[in-house]
């Protein structure tokens, strides 16, 4: 009789490494970021408690994996704890302008860095809203104080022509005073103000917003207190895209209507100066405002229609990756929304990066690395609700609704390939397989009204898209639950018309922003730059 073998020692600790990797390291890294903001502690006890994780993680690689991989987390923890609170403000808010915002008269000499936005003002006048970078600030006792501070700057001046055609969205497009752009250096009497926040509970934090875009004070003049000065201030890369973002509005007003020409703006440039405040409620109170903000759902359709194109085109997968990312990448920057398309065009990046590894199914993983990227970028964004629902949303759409269609309306679409296949038929699931045998049942029923090659595509395209408009109407469900309670949170507003608007909304948005794309493009070619406010 054999006896058993003896044990080489204590069972092993062995936990298999998780298959989404990327995603529990962010995962870590941000649960790190919140404890370091709750709890204090020295940054060297971070910092050794860290390296000390860190050593202990390799020392186990080879014996215990699972135990490896839980330090190498904890290590990321760390990490994230160490990093919020060693951080320098991202960006630096220059505050130096500060101690004169006690609205007195000042003469300030600036630059435009972000072009002037004309919206309606009401009392029969048009106000310009630009975003300046001052240069010296002259007060009223002649001291002249040099200042290098972001101030926002309303300029008011008197609609040229108040009766305004009914069909027309944006009176303003009459207005023919002069429109400040980037680079720009200007003059002008205003009195500064601090901004502030109203203290309602969860109000939007608007001084917060102002800060992450540089802006330290407030400020308003009249048109005829603003002298255009000679010489240019900035970079030429960000004056071509000024020029470039211009002129597509530009182009958009001469396609289309002023109604119609308005929601494009917002929808593909994501301009939103034209958009009348009744349009804004229609689409907050039907649960449907997003499609007027650019955000990451532009960014994955562009993706989607461009890798398509390439690939219709016989490009090699490398090229067409390289192109449609190329595409983001320029779209992200012509539209200057900030965070949240920068945000969409990183995970698009990961994603189709993902696919030539051959890992098309690391969803998941591509959401985890750009939100590791993000945060080691700027922590402070954990905190943001553009972030918290950017990655709730696709991760709700990566762990919830991926997983589930691909048992579901994915699986049985496999039926619908290589229809009269028996070989193939028997390499199916028996559910599967005999789903194929029903259709092809039907399919021979309807044979023998319409012949058999228009009954097949009967069968096989009404099959086809009851399973994409399932999918369609799932996804937009699950959506729409998961992101009800930071809705309600966020902005106190959960909508029980967004499930079947959406339905609606979305598959339109997916056809027209290509479609405004392509005719913007064609149509350059042919129709000259017609003179226009923004140009």
């Amino acid at each position: 009789m054999t006896s058993p073998p003896a044990s080489a020692g204590p069972p092993t600790f062995d936990l298999k490494a998780s298959r989404q990797p990327m995603f529990w390291a962010a995962s870590s890294y941000a649960l790190g970021i919140v404890a370091g903001i709750y709890a204090w502690r020295p940054p060297f006890w971070w910092a050794a408690a860290g390296a000390g994780f860190a050593i202990a993680a390799v020392y186990f690689v080879q014996r215990r994996s699972g135990l490896s991989w839980l330090l190498a987390l904890g290590t990321l923890f760390l990490a994230g704890a160490l990093h919020i609170q060693i951080r320098k403000p991202f960006p630096a808010l220059d505050t130096s302008i500060q101690p004169d915002a006690d609205r007195q008269p000042l003469s300030i000499t600036a630059h435009v860095i972000r072009d002037g936005r004309l919206h309606e003002a009401g009392y029969g006048e048009i106000r310009q809203t630009l975003d300046v970078e001052s240069e010296q600030v002259q007060t009223l006792s002649g001291e002249i104080i040099a200042a290098r501070s972001g101030v926002r700057l309303s300029i008011y001046s008197p609609r040229p022509d108040k009766t305004v055609p009914e069909d027309q969205s944006a009176p303003f497009t009459l207005y023919s005073g002069p429109i400040f752009h980037y680079g720009d250096r200007i003059r002008f009497a205003t009195k500064l103000k601090l901004p502030r926040n109203f203290r309602n509970p969860g109000a939007f934090d608007y001084q917060a917003y102002l800060a992450d875009r540089g802006i330290a004070a407030l400020g308003s003049a009249k048109l005829e207190d603003v002298e255009m000065l000679p010489g240019f201030h900035g970079t030429q890369l960000a004056r071509w895209r000024s020029r470039l973002h211009r002129s597509v509005i530009a182009k958009v007003h001469e396609l289309w209507p002023a109604r119609e020409a308005a929601l494009i703006d917002a929808m593909v440039i994501g301009e939103e100066a034209f958009i009348d405040r009744d349009t804004r409620v229609d689409f907050q109170r039907s649960g449907t405002y997003h499609v007027l903000v650019v955000s990451g759902m532009n960014v994955s359709i562009l993706a989607f229609v461009s890798f398509w194109v390439f690939r219709r085109m016989r490009l090699n997968e490398w090229i067409a990756t390289i192109a449609t990312v190329s595409l983001c990448v320029a779209y992200a920057s012509i539209t200057d929304v900030g965070p949240p398309v920068w945000r969409a065009t990183l995970m698009c990046s990961l994603y189709l990066a993902t696919r030539l590894l051959y890992r098309e199914r690391a969803m998941t993983n591509a959401v985890g690395a750009a939100a590791l990227g993000l945060l080691i970028f700027d922590p402070r964004q954990l905190f943001t609700a553009s972030f918290q629902m950017t990655f709730l949303c696709v991760l709700i759409v990566a762990a919830i609704g991926v997983p589930i269609l691909e048992r579901t309306s994915q699986l049985y679409k496999k039926a619908l390939a290589n229809w009269d296949s028996n070989d193939y038929a028997a390499l199916l699931p028996p559910k599967v397989a005999q789903f194929g045998v029903d259709l092809q049942l039907v399919s021979a029923r309807i044979a023998l009204f319409i012949g058999h090659a228009w009954a097949q595509r009967l069968v096989r395209g009404s099959a086809r898209f009851l399973m994409a408009s399932w999918e369609l109407l799932f996804i937009s469900a699950v959506m729409q639950m998961g992101l009800a309670l930071p809705m309600a949170y966020y902005f106190h507003r959960a909508t029980t018309l967004g499930l079947p608007a959406n339905l609606l909304v979305v598959p339109l948005v997916q056809l027209m922003m290509p479609a405004a794309i392509s005719a913007l493009v064609l149509n350059t070619y042919h129709i000259g730059w017609r003179r226009f406010p923004y140009s």
